[in-house]
C-alpha cells in the first residue's frame, strides 16, 4: 500500500510536467537542453536571493503568533528577481513568443519541483504511514507549473516594445500579483486561519484567475499584431 501511495504522489507531481512538455511542442523543437539552461538560471537566481535575504533580512525574533507584515512584504519583494531571471532566459532563446514562454516556464517550474519537492516526496511518501500532505504537495507542484507559465507570459508581454498603452496597466498589475502571490496567500491564511486543503484551494483559484487574465491579454495582444 505504501508503494501505491508513493506512486500516486509521484504521478500527480511529475506526470503533468511530462504532458505539458509533450503537448506544448517543446519536444518537437528539441528544447530539452534549453529547459535545462532555464533550470540552471533558476538555481542561480535562488542562490542570489538566499544570499541577499541572509544578508539584509535577519530571522524574525518577534513573539509567537505575531506576524511580521513589513518583514514578510520586503522578503516577498526580493521575488522581483524571478521576473528578471525569466526575462533573461527568454532573451537567450530565439523564436516565437509561445516558445520562449514555455521554455522559461518549464525549466523554471521543473527546477523548483526538483529542488523543493523531490526529496520530501521521495523520502516522506515512502513512509509506513500515509500522510495527505504529500498529495497536497503534488497538487501544489501542478499549481506552480501553471503559475510560472502565466508569469512568464506576463513578463514576455511587459518587455515587448510594441505593447499598447491600454495593456500596460493590467500587465503591470498582473506582474505585481505574480510576485506577491505567496505573500498574499500567507497573509490570507494567517488572517483567516485556513486549513491546508482550504489554503490549497484558494491558491489554485487565485492562480487560475491570474492564468486566465494573462491568457486573455496574451491572445488579444498576439491577434492584434
Amino acid at each position: 500500500m505504501t508503494l501505491f501511495h508513493f506512486g500516486n504522489c509521484l504521478a500527480l507531481a511529475y506526470f503533468p510536467y511530462f504532458i505539458t512538455y509533450k503537448s506544448s511542442g517543446l519536444s518537437e523543437y528539441n528544447a530539452f537542453w534549453r529547459c535545462v539552461q532555464a533550470g540552471a538560471a533558476y538555481l542561480f537566481v535562488q542562490l542570489c536571493k538566499m544570499l541577499f535575504l541572509a544578508t539584509f533580512f535577519p530571522t524574525w525574533e518577534g513573539g509567537a503568533g505575531v506576524y511580521d507584515f513589513v518583514g514578510e512584504f520586503m522578503k516577498a519583494t526580493v521575488d522581483l528577481a524571478d521576473l528578471l531571471g525569466l526575462h533573461m532566459v527568454m532573451s537567450w532563446n530565439a523564436g516565437k513568443g509561445e516558445y520562449k514562454i514555455m521554455v522559461a516556464a518549464m525549466g523554471w517550474s521543473t527546477a523548483e519541483l526538483v529542488m523543493s519537492r523531490c526529496i520530501p516526496l521521495w523520502v516522506g511518501a515512502r513512509g509506513i504511514e500515509f500522510d495527505w500532505r504529500y498529495i497536497q504537495m503534488s497538487f501544489d507542484s501542478n499549481i506552480s507549473l501553471v503559475h510560472y507559465v502565466a508569469m512568464a507570459s506576463v513578463v514576455w508581454m511587459f518587455t515587448r516594445y510594441d505593447l499598447p498603452k491600454s495593456f500596460r496597466l493590467p500587465v503591470t498589475v498582473l506582474l505585481g500579483v505574480c510576485v506577491y502571490k505567496a505573500f498574499l496567500m500567507e497573509l490570507f491564511v494567517h488572517m483567516f486561519l485556513l486549513g491546508s486543503w482550504t489554503a490549497l484551494l484558494v491558491k489554485g483559484v487565485l492562480t487560475g484567475a491570474i492564468s486566465l487574465c494573462s491568457l486573455f491579454l496574451f491572445v488579444t495582444l498576439v491577434h492584434s499584431n
